[in-house]
């Protein structure tokens, strides 16, 4: 005869397998996403500086939340027809957006409350390198923690942010390297914003 402790283990058992047996295995059909951790933090530095939010970006996009965190949290490629929507939505190329060498190499970052810092920097005057902004609410820095380390007059700094001013080829490297993200990225804005000029000329 089982001990009584063996006994209640046995009637616990058979009460889940009565309840359960030949309604088969729950099987989560998608993993959710754990939102503390940023893989694509360049997609997340535009959506901070415009102040879009996931569930908007997806309303926007016709597409569901889930799948906006994912391209965020988990780094995921979206389909060619998403991709299409969210470059033209945002106004990048998908070379900026979902940089894949950016997303495998970028280091997992957890998300910050709202930036202290940046949200100052934007409300005084419009910014215009939205991604190089957007990097710095999405690491929560100071104008002047970042100028600090790249060795710059944070008036200086300002400048690349509100005037899109391309900075110099050594100060480029230093910004890669403290962002761990291409230059080409950082700086996109700025030829962005040079190419449309010419054309903005033309309609006037």
């Amino acid at each position: 005869m089982p001990n009584q402790p063996e006994r209640h283990f046995i009637e616990a058992w058979s009460l889940i397998n009565r309840k359960y047996l030949g309604k088969g295995v729950r099987v989560k059909r998608f993993r959710r996403p754990t939102r503390c951790q940023v893989r694509n933090r360049v997609l997340l530095a535009v959506l901070m500086v415009k102040d879009i939010k996931l569930s908007e970006l997806a309303e926007r996009l016709s597409v569901s939340s889930r799948s906006v965190s994912a391209w965020v949290y988990e780094g995921r490629l979206p389909g060619k027809a998403n991709l299409e929507k969210v470059c033209r939505e945002l106004g990048y190329p998908h070379h900026i957006l979902f940089n894949q060498q950016v997303i495998n190499n970028s280091p997992v970052i957890c998300q910050q409350a709202p930036s202290r810092f940046m949200k100052r920097t934007i409300t005084r005057s419009p910014v215009r390198n939205h991604i190089l902004t957007g990097l710095c609410m999405v690491h929560d820095l100071s104008v002047t923690d970042v100028s600090h380390w790249i060795g710059v007059h944070p008036g200086t700094f300002r400048k690349w942010l509100h005037q899109a001013t391309l900075p110099s080829p050594a100060f480029q490297e230093k910004t890669e390297q403290f962002f761990r993200i291409p230059k080409s990225v950082l700086f996109a804005d700025c030829v962005l914003g040079e190419e449309a000029e010419p054309e903005f000329a033309e309609i006037q």
